[in-house]
């Protein structure tokens, strides 16, 4: 976990204002024992998430596609190639909407505008430090000559967020008394 006291306060304040301006049936499903706060979200999203990434076309038409992406600081990012088409997308147009979807007992989804971010910049060395942390070793030291050779972080600043947990069904292959129960 990398967020400070002060990221966890902010990242509650989105969870709850988020959860205010959903809709009726959104809140139907996402009763308030379903909902996740910060430090429970921040638990959870360890590691690379691999998310599903909506954004716009010129015309107005949604295009999703999965990317690797990181909960860090209270914000998800993600990258890809400076030439994919996604980040022409979001350098015309930078409304963008990410699911984090492991499967059915977890959900969180962002909706926001995409802001790119130097990786060499002072301010992103953390960032850039947790990513070679977790990607040297699974990939080789050339990952980090990739990341200096023209991929491209995306930070969503979340404009909403919500998430949406149950707690995993158990397995009746693994505890007969679930099957003598049912």
């Amino acid at each position: 976990m990398h967020e400070t006291p002060d990221d966890l306060e902010r990242l509650q304040e989105l969870l709850d204002r988020s959860y205010a301006m959903a809709g009726v049936h959104a809140r139907e499903v996402i009763t308030p024992e379903r909902r996740l706060g910060a430090e429970a979200l921040v638990g959870r999203l360890v590691g690379m998430c691999l998310l599903t990434v909506a954004t716009v076309t010129k015309d107005g038409r949604p295009i999703t596609g999965p990317v690797d992406g990181y909960f860090f600081r209270g914000s998800f990012y993600f990258g890809s190639s400076k030439d994919s088409i996604r980040m022409q997308h979001l350098r015309r147009r930078p409304a963008v909407s990410a699911t984090y979807l492991p499967g059915e007992e977890l959900s969180v989804s962002v909706h926001g505008r995409a802001s790119t971010v130097d990786l060499r910049a002072a301010e992103h060395a953390e960032f850039r430090a947790m990513l070679l942390e977790r990607n040297v070793p699974l990939y080789g030291p050339q990952w980090e000559e990739f990341i200096d050779q023209g991929a491209i972080y995306v930070r969503i600043a979340a404009e909403r967020m919500l998430t949406f947990h149950l707690d995993p069904m158990p397995d009746p292959s693994v505890d007969p008394e679930v099957v003598a129960d049912r």
